[in-house]
């Protein structure tokens, strides 16, 4: 299905029925990362998995996409499906777009999953390696993407995770490069969001890999004593796809966090 937000056409499913979860993608990825959890909490749950702009079928703006418009995307969406409360969970870079919302929007959250994501800014240092990514985009996307995403994944994982790799390389490498650069520009610029960590006053559930070195865990434990209330699973051999490394436990984690939000 699609959906017009300023001109431009958002790609988005839905599935099921019942109360509503929003999964949100990350950085080169697209919904469908998310097809076979949608299989099983359909059963229970109406499901919501948008592309963000740039990703998947989703038309790429012309200003770097900014969390914030992200999160206004998202809520003129729910709006237009008329759906009044969600819980939210966001993998990486969706995790940063599921912040912005949460800030701008706390109403519709009755819960909150950051699924390697961090509410820190980008060091300087990060900074450094987008400003290199973004050159080394413009001269050769599929170069960068052949690199970046196995890298992604722990290193014992590579081998045994092969065929997924290169299916997330060959999806990913039917993006314009202004859609990778304007993803980068807009992660850039995001500011910390810790202070809505505090605020928040509903379940956050934050999900972490041993083996990630884009979202170390040590990063994450500082972040986890400032919500009311938090949940966490941390992974051992997994690097930052845990939705492939360890799928079986990431869906019965998102079952059980799910659950217990609506049920109250």
């Amino acid at each position: 299905m699609y959906y017009k937000f300023n001109s431009k056409r958002v790609h988005y499913t839905v599935a099921g029925k019942g109360p509503c979860i929003v999964l949100l993608h990350g950085f080169t990825e697209d919904a469908s990362i998310w097809d076979n959890y949608t299989n099983t909490l359909k059963e229970n749950f109406t499901v919501l998995t948008p592309d963000l702009p740039g990703h998947g079928l989703s038309e790429t703006w012309e200003t770097p996409h900014t969390m914030e418009k992200q999160a206004e995307l998202l809520k003129n969406l729910l709006d237009n499906l008329n759906i009044k409360t969600i819980v939210l969970i966001g993998h990486s870079m969706g995790g940063y777009v599921a912040l912005a919302f949460a800030e701008a929007y706390p109403q519709y959250l009755k819960g909150l999953c950051l699924f390697h994501s961090s509410a820190l800014a980008d060091s300087p240092e990060t900074l450094a390696v987008r400003d290199k990514t973004i050159s080394i985009v413009r001269q050769n996307k599929f170069s960068f993407l052949s690199q970046f995403i196995p890298d992604l994944f722990a290193q014992a994982n590579r081998l045994l995770y092969e065929k997924e790799i290169q299916s997330l390389v060959a999806k990913a490498a039917d993006m314009k490069p202004e859609g990778v650069i304007n993803a980068i520009e807009g992660m850039k610029i995001r500011p910390d969001r810790c202070h809505v960590l505090k605020s928040l006053q509903i379940p956050i559930l934050f999900i972490a890999g041993k083996q990630d070195n884009r979202v170390p865990v040590e990063k994450l434990l500082a972040q986890m004593v400032l919500p009311t209330h938090t949940e966490a699973l941390v992974l051992g051999n997994v690097g930052h796809m845990g939705y492939i490394e360890a799928a079986d436990e990431i869906l019965i984690t998102f079952n059980n966090f799910i659950n217990k939000i609506y049920s109250k």
